[in-house]
């Protein structure tokens, strides 16, 4: 059940990277600073001022939600390489944030004592079975959200920037308001995953936020596919459930994987639920 866990809360967050990357095009490698700042809202929120958990889980949303925006306003200028660049040093920013920021963060050592969710008499505690089917509720119901957005106005749109940009501009559409919008649906989701993961564990530290975890969830929606919601969703029961797997060759457990991600992308480089990008073939051809 906590690999289970584990897995949905991945799932999660491989959804609202999902809206970035895969629908907008937006390459994002701070993704991990929204659900940092989820999971920090939701602490000092519940610490400082007794907020519930049920409160809190959408006030973590748009924190991080506001957050993305933020980071939107002067980054979206940019495109490409240099927003991933971009996007970096805003997810190494937060954590050394965090980590200085002793007096309200708790600094290396981190925040304690994090309530976790209650329904009436019943404490969730640490029990991985009540966090999986909480993960999984919020799972469906973002899957359900994202699968509205992509065959809307909104996600047609966010299909022809991705595709060109100029070629959408040229045709009126808002590119930037647009792209903020991206921002702001997947930081939800990340925030919204940073309180579940506070009330799951009871702390929240730093280095439970590095780089490494940003790239796993790209990593996440690209094996999937960009722009698949069930290739997102594969992509982090995969990756996610796949180490435990190979733990019984722990030796050779990353040379494993990291042969099986080469051979994935040589292969089938869309993904495992991507589409293959259509050839116009020229009329008269």
């Amino acid at each position: 059940m906590e690999v289970l866990a584990t897995a949905a809360l991945y799932a999660l967050l491989a959804l609202g990277l999902n809206v970035i990357v895969g629908f907008a095009g937006l390459l994002h490698l701070g993704y991990a600073a929204f659900f940092a700042i989820g999971a920090y809202a939701y602490a000092l929120l519940n610490l400082r001022a007794g907020c519930p958990f049920w409160l809190g889980l959408p006030l973590a949303g748009i924190c991080a939600s506001a957050t993305a925006v933020l980071l939107g306003l002067p980054a979206i200028r940019v495109r490409g390489d240099y927003l991933a660049i971009v996007t970096l040093g805003f997810g190494e920013i937060v954590r050394i944030v965090v980590t200085n920021l002793e007096p309200w963060t708790g600094g290396p050592n981190g925040l304690l004592g994090i309530d976790h969710p209650q329904i009436g008499s019943l404490r969730f505690g640490v029990d991985s079975k009540l966090y999986y089917w909480l993960l999984l509720f919020l799972v469906g119901l973002c899957a359900w959200a994202a699968r509205r957005l992509q065959r809307s106005r909104i996600g047609l749109a966010w299909a022809a920037i991705r595709e060109d940009e100029l070629a959408a501009r040229s045709l009126g559409i808002d590119a930037t308001h647009l792209k903020l919008t991206a921002l702001a649906v997947g930081g939800a989701m990340a925030g919204a995953a940073g309180c579940v993961f506070a009330a799951k564990q009871g702390t929240v530290t730093p280095d439970s936020f590095d780089f490494i975890l940003s790239v796993m969830i790209l990593a996440m929606v690209i094996l999937g596919g960009l722009g698949s919601i069930s290739g997102a969703l594969l992509g982090a029961a995969t990756l996610s459930v796949l180490p435990e797997l190979l733990r019984d060759f722990s030796t050779y457990r990353m040379l494993l994987f990291g042969a099986l991600m080469i051979l994935l992308m040589r292969v089938r480089p869309q993904g495992l639920l991507g589409s293959r990008p259509s050839r116009h073939v020229p009329a008269g051809s």
